[in-house]
């Protein structure tokens, strides 16, 4: 990117800011005025791209991994805020806490994960056991992870509608399963499960999110007196997605263009040079699959089979049936001289900590989630020592909250019930 283009990321970064510590009181009772309206997942994370013109969210995890890369300051502290989430929310009295997480994966950084989350649980004063669903009852499991040695998993059953492991009945379940399956046989349990099963990918749409994170993001943008445009992300829902079918890839082709177009007009309006693009998602995609990046409607219809393929298949096995169609925003942001993208992470409302995903193979404009990406320091926990000083972690924070009420509309629309869970008037 330009040295122009560098001085107006600056620029703008510097204004967005100032006018976040400027208007602080009153974002601070809009927040809460939100947060008491919907229910809180344990957890969450954002993906953010920071193009200076314009900073937002491009993707919501409520089941995240990748808590091995978080800032190492972040996790020291992480304990106090897992421990502050539980009590609040469900009292005292839960003293076990099992982890059900992904079915059967080999993959060791996941594992690196579920070792770094474990330990912030227990870093709260909790017991806690690792649960694999669906496993024969008794058995017990040894995974390796890439740097936390071995990680003990037991098999977690439904008894008398609770998930328990051998000899360990958790007062709380943490789902780190994102339920690309539905696991029908869990829809009655009486388990305190969170977040709930029902928020999995088997039925959660992105483009129900995105709806909600816009509404929001645009009533943040007028309090503090900034163009929405700077946090909003065009997003549109393409239904009966086939790339078999040449009537559904001439339909998504004009429908790119069209985005495309409208983008355009929005760029000479802020005075952007570069060439608007959009990415193609699975509707309800997780580890960054079913994704593609296109300059126009004629990639489209253009794609090779490879691609094609990409585009056919999701997590587990599952086919990818409708698309959102996003505007593309380019990270200018640059860690050692690579590509990056921050990634924040909440439990709760409150920041737990972040990250930044580098990529030293990819440009601007490409997904930095893919084979390869390195990560670099970020600490939310510096915010705690000054604010003003903190320009980027302050932005991003704020971002990633707005994402996270963005998450519980999206739960409440949807008609999710988090079992044994009472709202606080605190964050």
């Amino acid at each position: 990117m330009t040295d122009t283009l560098t001085d107006v990321q600056a620029k703008n970064q510097e204004h967005l800011h100032h006018q976040i510590i400027r208007h602080e009181d009153a974002i601070e009772k809009w927040f809460e005025g939100v947060r008491l309206s919907v229910d809180v997942p344990f957890y969450s994370s954002y993906d953010i791209r920071d193009f200076g013109h314009k900073i937002t969210a491009v993707d919501a995890n409520i089941y995240p991994a990748g808590f091995n890369n978080i800032c190492p300051t972040d996790r020291e502290n992480g304990g106090e805020v897992v421990k502050d989430y539980i009590e609040k929310h469900y009292g005292e009295g839960p003293k076990k806490i099992l982890v059900l997480t992904e079915e059967h994966t080999t993959n060791a950084y996941y594992w690196n994960n579920v070792a770094a989350l474990t330990q912030l649980i227990k870093d709260a004063g909790y017991e806690v056991k690792i649960g694999f669903p669906r496993m024969k009852s008794g058995d017990v499991m040894q995974m390796k992870s890439a740097s936390y040695g071995d990680v003990t998993v037991n098999s977690a059953v439904i008894r008398d509608g609770k998930i328990v492991v051998e000899g360990f009945d958790p007062d709380i379940v943490i789902s780190n399963n994102d339920f690309s399956e539905a696991y029908a046989e869990w829809g009655e349990l009486t388990a305190t499960l969170n977040p709930p099963r029902e928020l999995g990918w088997y039925q959660r749409k992105k483009s129900t999110f995105f709806k909600h994170f816009n509404d929001l993001a645009t009533e943040f943008a007028k309090i503090i007196e900034v163009d929405p445009w700077m946090f909003t992300v065009e997003t549109e829902l393409f239904e009966h997605f086939d790339m078999a079918d040449d009537q559904s890839k001439s339909s998504l082709a004009e429908k790119v263009d069209a985005m495309i177009a409208r983008l355009k007009t929005q760029y000479d309006k802020h005075g952007i040079k570069e060439a608007p693009f959009v990415f193609v998602k699975n509707n309800s995609g997780t580890y960054g699959l079913g994704v593609m990046r296109v300059g126009s409607g004629a990639e489209v219809l253009a794609l090779n089979n490879r691609a094609r393929t990409k585009m056919k298949a999701a997590k587990g096995g599952r086919g990818v049936d409708e698309v959102i169609i996003q505007e593309g925003v380019p990270s200018l942001v640059k860690a050692e001289g690579a590509s990056a993208e921050p990634a924040i992470y909440l439990v709760g409302c409150q920041l737990l900590g972040g990250f930044l995903r580098t990529h030293a193979e990819k440009g601007p404009t490409d997904s930095l989630n893919s084979p390869g990406a390195v990560y670099k320091r970020l600490c939310v926990s510096d915010l705690k020592v000054s604010v003003e000083d903190n320009l980027h972690e302050n932005i991003y924070g704020w971002i990633a909250r707005l994402g996270m009420l963005a998450i519980g509309r999206e739960a409440a629309e949807m008609g999710v019930v988090y079992k044994n869970y009472k709202r606080r008037t605190t964050c």
